[in-house]
């Protein structure tokens, strides 16, 4: 919908039900998306520290399996009540504007429920992944401090950078936008506001772009399989070219 939009220069089709649900698709999935990686950032910390806990099933169920599922319904609900169930006519979208200018019914008409949108579902969860990781790390190094234990700094060094990564990820690509729409709801609701639709959002796109290759960070021997792989399908090529 994005490139659809880029490629055009306006929202095609212009209708409200067409908004409706690419804002709808645009804010659940980021939703989701954040919900699920706070979660997995306080889980690590359970597998880590505590791996016992989920050898009984039920508590697999309650601490693992009942959190990620709560993760995936809530946002899905609480957008399908607010967005695919306003009362709104239509009238507020822009259909020269990325989203259609972000001028959801709740976001326009009703302050409070935007800036709670804005503050519980994308701010909050991006304070989580980023205290979660920093206090992994904190906990991981002072655990091997107090056992006396001799700490591997390159494997405690990669796991840093990783966990770092993913927090500073999240942080660029959601704090600028969250503290803009922040500042409109409770003081000036035209603040940068151009920019926001324009530039700002577009900041939450790098993580899909970026996550995967993180992600490959904490296989190193799913790298060196990939590798070998592509390697030894190049290797016959170089051998019939060095035989020519």
């Amino acid at each position: 919908m994005v490139i659809h939009f880029n490629r055009l220069g306006y929202i095609n089709p212009s209708t409200n039900i067409y908004c409706k649900w690419w804002t709808f698709l645009e804010y659940s999935l980021n939703g989701i998306n954040e919900m699920l990686m706070a979660t997995i950032s306080i889980q690590r910390h359970i597998l880590i520290f505590h791996s016992t806990l989920f050898n009984n099933r039920l508590n697999r169920y309650i601490f693992h399996h009942l959190p990620l599922l709560i993760c995936i319904i809530y946002p899905i609900i609480f957008y399908i009540i607010i967005i695919l169930f306003d009362s709104c006519d239509g009238t507020q979208w822009n259909f020269y504007a990325n989203i259609c200018g972000l001028a959801n019914c709740y976001m326009v008409y009703e302050k409070s429920l935007a800036t709670f949108d804005w503050i519980f579902n994308n701010g909050f969860p991006i304070i989580v992944i980023i205290f979660a990781d920093i206090t992994l790390i904190i906990r991981v190094i002072r655990q091997k401090l107090r056992r006396h234990g001799s700490i591997s700094w390159k494997k405690q060094r990669r796991m840093t950078i990783q966990l770092l990564s993913v927090s500073c990820l999240y942080m660029i690509a959601w704090f600028p936008g969250i503290i803009i729409a922040t500042i409109q709801y409770l003081i000036s609701p035209t603040f940068l506001l151009d920019i926001q639709v324009e530039y700002i959002f577009y900041l939450t796109y790098i993580i899909c772009l970026f996550i995967p290759w993180i992600s490959l960070g904490l296989f190193p021997e799913f790298i060196k399989w990939i590798w070998k792989i592509i390697t030894s399908r190049s290797m016959p090529n170089n051998v019939i070219k060095s035989i020519k």
